[in-house]
C-alpha cells in the first residue's frame, strides 16, 4: 500500500510541477500587418535570462520556509534527500547536508538548478524548474538556507 501511495504522491507532484504530456492547443490564426494586410513576421521568444552573478545569498530564514513548502517533499525536511517521495525517484534527490558535495557547487549553479531545473545542468529532469513559481529573491533565500544546511 505504501508503494501505491508513493506513486500517487509522485504523480501529483509531477502534475503540480507542470510535468507530464502537454496538450496541444489549436494554432492561432496568423496575424497580419495592419498597414499592408500581409502576414506579419513572427518574432522569436526572448532568450532565457542568464543566471545572475554577484551575491546570490538572501535570507536563510525566508529560505527555510520556501524549502519546507517546495523542496522537502523530495529532499526531506532536514535536506538529507530522504523526503516522502524520494524512495520513488531515480536518481535520488541530492543530500543538501553533504558538506563536501555542496561545497563543490557554486551559488550560480544552485541558482540555475533551482530556477531552470535539473536538466539545465545535466542532472535529473525530475528536479523541476522553480523559476516560474519562486521569484529571484526567493531563490536567493533558498541558496542561503542550502548553505546553512550544508555549512558551506
Amino acid at each position: 500500500m505504501s508503494r501505491v501511495w508513493s506513486v500517487l504522491v509522485l504523480a501529483a507532484l509531477v502534475a503540480a510541477c507542470g510535468g507530464g504530456e502537454k496538450k496541444s492547443e489549436p494554432a492561432a490564426p496568423p496575424s497580419t500587418s495592419l498597414e499592408t494586410g500581409t502576414p506579419a513576421t513572427p518574432t522569436a521568444p526572448p532568450p532565457a535570462a542568464p543566471v545572475p552573478s554577484g551575491n546570490l545569498r538572501g535570507d536563510a530564514e525566508a529560505g527555510k520556509a520556501l524549502y519546507a513548502q517546495y523542496c522537502a517533499t523530495c529532499h526531506g525536511a532536514g535536506g538529507k534527500g530522504d523526503g516522502p517521495v524520494a524512495a520513488t525517484l531515480n536518481p535520488k534527490p541530492a543530500n543538501h547536508t553533504d558538506h563536501v558535495f555542496m561545497a563543490g557547487l557554486s551559488d550560480q549553479h544552485l541558482y540555475q538548478v533551482i530556477s531552470k531545473g535539473g536538466a539545465s545542468v545535466g542532472k535529473s529532469p525530475m528536479m523541476a524548474p522553480w523559476g516560474g513559481v519562486i521569484n529571484d529573491q526567493g531563490i536567493k533565500d533558498l541558496i542561503a538556507f542550502l548553505r546553512q544546511l550544508s555549512n558551506t
